[in-house]
């Protein structure tokens, strides 16, 4: 019996001392590809300002603070958090996944839950006023007088038709096209002055479409109804998704979502709120 209690003790100091250790009690025990380890999949490469100089694993950008805040809350230290790289489109595929969690901007649809878990819902997509140098040397600004005189435009069928007309109430007619790709060639021919886009859709259309592209001001969600809503992605049935879901849960009961989202996608982007 002596020998027995020897070893069980023996057994659990080791225990202590291996990367395991970390979840004792935790949900996230036995459910990661590697134990003691929770695998984040990003982008190759990541843009800013969802994680800065494409290196995740300073925690800088937004998506590298959300992840290394949602590790802490499932029971990781920073150094048991390791990133792999894949494409948009592989992290929606069905299949094994070689990762715990994928995070790139994926907006939560019915169709994709067909082939993938996606936990509950880290970012609420703010809509953002996309407009050209040019708009901003004439004098716009972001406030609801300065925007109510611009040219508007539109892609059919979504939203933004109805949000600019309630949120804004523009002096002339909004022109309507067929997608967000015709509205930036307006832009760029000068048929129109404005759009108003999710606000990640902006920052990216801005940066890669646009030579000349600035994103005068946002209009918080609370403002705008909910838009695109950004969450985690598991593969099919994964287990984990119990433990992400609830340490998201925290994350926004106690202000830490709000927090970093006010820190790199309102601060750091430089984007005002327009209220």
């Amino acid at each position: 019996m002596k020998n027995s209690m020897k070893l069980l003790v023996t057994a659990c100091a080791l225990s202590l001392m291996s990367g395991t250790a970390f979840a004792a009690g935790t949900c996230a025990v036995g459910k990661t590809v590697t134990d003691g380890v929770l695998t984040i999949g990003t982008g190759n490469p990541a843009y800013f300002p969802w994680v800065i100089d494409d290196s995740p694993e300073n925690g800088e950008g937004f998506e590298a603070a959300i992840a290394y805040a949602l590790a802490d809350r499932m029971g990781f230290e920073a150094d048991q958090v390791v990133w792999t790289r894949t494409t948009f489109d592989q992290a929606i595929q069905p299949g094994v996944k070689d990762y715990d969690i994928n995070m790139q901007q994926y907006s939560i649809t019915e169709e994709r839950r067909q082939t993938i878990d996606f936990s509950a819902p880290y970012y609420t997509a703010a809509a953002a006023v996309l407009v050209r140098a040019p708009a901003v040397e004439a004098g716009a600004e972001p406030n609801i007088a300065s925007l109510k005189g611009l040219k508007w435009g539109a892609a059919a069928g979504t939203t933004a038709n109805e949000l600019i007309g309630t949120l804004i109430e523009p002096d002339s007619q909004i022109l309507l096209y067929d997608d967000n790709a015709d509205i930036t060639e307006a832009l760029k021919s000068n048929q129109i002055d404005a759009v108003l886009l999710d606000l990640p859709s902006a920052l990216f259309t801005a940066a890669v479409f646009l030579e000349d592209g600035v994103v005068l001001g946002q209009f918080l969600p609370d403002a705008t109804g909910e838009l695109d809503q950004f969450g985690a992605v598991l593969e099919k049935g994964n287990p984990l998704l119990e433990c992400v879901d609830e340490a998201f849960a925290k994350m926004a009961a106690d202000g830490t979502l709000a927090s970093i989202e006010a820190r790199w996608l309102q601060s750091e982007t430089g984007v005002p709120v327009i209220e």
